[in-house]
């Protein structure tokens, strides 16, 4: 198992044999690293259970949630190489700079920005809206920037704003509850204020 070593200013793959275990995942592999061979091995995961998503990191090329990547099912040869979330500054080792991730999602309007105030009684939308059902269709993002280091543009572009902001931004576009749909437009095709 090759496993990145390094920060902003470089680094390199470190290899590690690691035993094998039945239902082994990919974050399984880093934790044992970490526990049994370089505590400074540094990463990030919380749930294990695919619902955080803070465990994202590059698997043999690819942005995968390590916690939900079995590593039989990755295995090339025996090949299995770890790094950090492409697209990304990098902190340490795996673990990925967000904030340029969550910059863009901000730039692009990501905040709710309800036509109520906490003052006044909820507004009841009905789950057959036409904006409800279109919102329905990409609620379930977590933001953890798998699409975003799988994005080819992001990895042109430093502006683009990348898929999960762009997804967000259409959330909100047809959410009834907005207030100003047309700022939503604005954020996306970089017609808002800096």
């Amino acid at each position: 198992m090759s496993v990145w070593r390094g920060n902003a200013d470089g680094g390199a793959f470190e290899t590690f044999t690691v035993p094998s275990r039945k239902s082994q995942t990919v974050l399984d592999v880093v934790s044992w690293i970490q526990q049994s061979a370089d505590p400074t091995l540094t990463y990030r995961y919380a749930c294990r259970v695919g619902m955080c998503g803070s465990c994202a990191m590059m698997v043999n090329g690819e942005p995968r949630w390590t916690c939900r990547t079995h590593v039989s099912r990755v295995l090339d040869g025996d090949r299995l190489e770890i790094a950090p979330l492409r697209n990304l500054p990098v902190i340490k080792d795996l673990a990925a700079d967000m904030d340029p991730f969550f910059d863009k999602w901000v730039k692009a309007g990501g905040a709710h920005r309800p036509s109520r105030s906490r003052d006044e009684p909820i507004q009841q939308v009905s789950p057959d809206e036409r904006g409800r059902v279109e919102a329905n269709k990409a609620i379930e993002c977590i933001n953890c920037s798998v699409c975003y280091a799988a994005c080819d543009t992001v990895a042109a572009n430093a502006d683009y704003l990348g898929p999960a902001a762009l997804q967000r931004a259409w959330t909100l576009y047809n959410d009834v509850k907005v207030e100003d749909r047309n700022a939503v437009l604005d954020a996306v095709s970089g017609r808002a204020a800096a």
